[in-house]
């Protein structure tokens, strides 16, 4: 079986989403540590340009966005499922506003002066700056918007609290038992608690803590490193898997073979470039080639990505 490979840095809160649904799932997998920044030459080898982290690897497929990652990662290994049958539109839904609407408060709460102050206080000045720079250029030209600091303030007591209201009346996770729901806000909340700055926007909820430890309990799985240049040979050496058996069904026209790009809608709005092989109910996959990864299908999300034609 082809392994699976995780390319992050371990201060990402979607990278830490995907190592926790790898966790659940018990499954092994290998490390390739990326920059926090651009450029990323390895990894734009494989994808194209996608600057958002995590990348999932599965020799020459490569499957961006944490939303995607967990439907592959059913594939592999059905039980425990992400998505517990009868309420497969609830846990989607709700992970799809945690991915948003959740980690649009915490990026305000995170991103506060004290917080950087300690988020930052052993990293040179320069590394600060680059930081900086790069994260105000993801954010730039989508549809996603900052939050002021006070306004997310403001509105945390009335999310958070819902939150632990659900938990009370249901129990060890939001909807019963675990599922992609509880993955998709655990990852905010972990990011939240990084400095004693934030959190207290965490702590000061019993019930939303005990579920936050039990959700991080889950792991890590069982993984080792692996360097990119291995990561970019099992690309090179590999063929992509079959297309899905679904019909391929586009809304807008879109046929097989047309050159297009795909990008993000709300923020990392850079665009990967490719000809469309596939477009089904979830997914958009793009063949591409790279003289340094080969033959790539690069797999997104159709919720949350538009297609362009070129």
């Amino acid at each position: 079986m082809t392994e699976l490979i995780l390319h992050h840095y371990p201060a990402s809160p979607f990278s830490e989403k995907a190592r926790l649904i790898l966790g659940f799932k018990g499954l092994s997998w290998r490390s390739v540590m990326i920059s926090p920044v651009m450029p990323k030459p390895d990894l734009t080898a494989l994808t194209g340009g996608y600057r958002k982290t995590p990348v999932l690897q599965v020799g020459a497929d490569i499957y961006c966005d944490t939303a995607l990652m967990a439907r592959r990662l059913e594939q592999q290994k059905a039980s425990p499922t992400f998505f517990p049958e009868g309420q497969e539109f609830t846990v989607a839904s709700f992970a799809a506003w945690s991915d948003s609407i959740m980690f649009q408060h915490a990026v305000s709460l995170v991103f506060q002066p004290e917080s950087i102050a300690l988020r930052f206080a052993k990293a040179p000045p320069e590394a600060v700056k680059a930081f900086i720079a790069d994260r105000t250029e993801l954010f730039s030209g989508g549809t996603a918007s900052r939050l002021t600091l006070e306004q997310a303030k403001h509105q945390w007591p009335t999310l958070i609290s819902r939150l632990e209201l659900q938990l009370e009346l249901n129990g060890d996770f939001l909807f019963g038992e675990a599922s992609i729901a509880d993955f998709s806000l655990a990852h905010t909340l972990w990011f939240l608690k990084q400095t004693p700055v934030t959190a207290p926007f965490v702590d000061a909820y019993p019930a939303v803590s005990m579920w936050l430890n039990r959700v991080l309990g889950f792991g890590h799985g069982a993984f080792s490193d692996m360097s990119a240049t291995d990561a970019l040979e099992i690309a090179r050496n590999a063929t992509p898997a079959a297309l899905p058996d679904e019909v391929f069904e586009d809304p807008n026209g879109f046929t097989p073979g047309q050159k297009v790009a795909i990008s993000a809608v709300d923020y990392g709005v850079d665009p990967v470039e490719g000809e469309l092989v596939f477009a089904g109910r979830e997914e958009l996959i793009l063949r591409r080639e790279d003289e340094r990864a080969g033959v790539v299908h690069v797999h997104f999300p159709r919720f949350g990505f538009r297609i362009e034609a070129r």
